[in-house]
């Protein structure tokens, strides 16, 4: 490999390492609106994740399902309904009720909503 070449792809996959993605977004996300703990069980369930997707792949799955037309149709089926099955899980799911999001108003403040 040229080192024009070599450069490239380093400066290319430092640039796709910077930018955070939907993975990266998720734990902040947790991490911010329900703290260190909760950030902590998200973690583990993506690297679970990544795991299990490094392992079917390095068992040949991805080949498999490369191949086979049928397979891989199947396999985005039930993705789907699983999704839907998980949706539809969510709406029927009671409401818990929260907390007032607004602040009270304290006397002598007029900015205070």
């Amino acid at each position: 490999m040229s080192p024009d070449l070599w450069l490239a792809f380093a400066a290319a996959s430092a640039v796709m390492l910077a930018i955070p993605g939907p993975t990266v977004l998720l734990v902040v996300s947790y991490a911010l609106g329900h703290g260190r703990r909760s950030a902590m069980a998200t973690v583990a369930g993506v690297a679970l994740g990544d795991f299990t997707a490094m392992t079917a792949s390095m068992l040949g799955l991805g080949m498999l399902l490369a191949t086979s037309a049928a397979l891989f149709t199947l396999l985005k089926w039930l993705g789907a309904a699983y999704l839907v099955y998980l949706g539809l899980k969510l709406w029927r799911a009671p409401v818990a009720a929260s907390p007032p999001t607004g602040r009270r108003r304290t006397p002598g403040c007029g900015r205070c909503a």
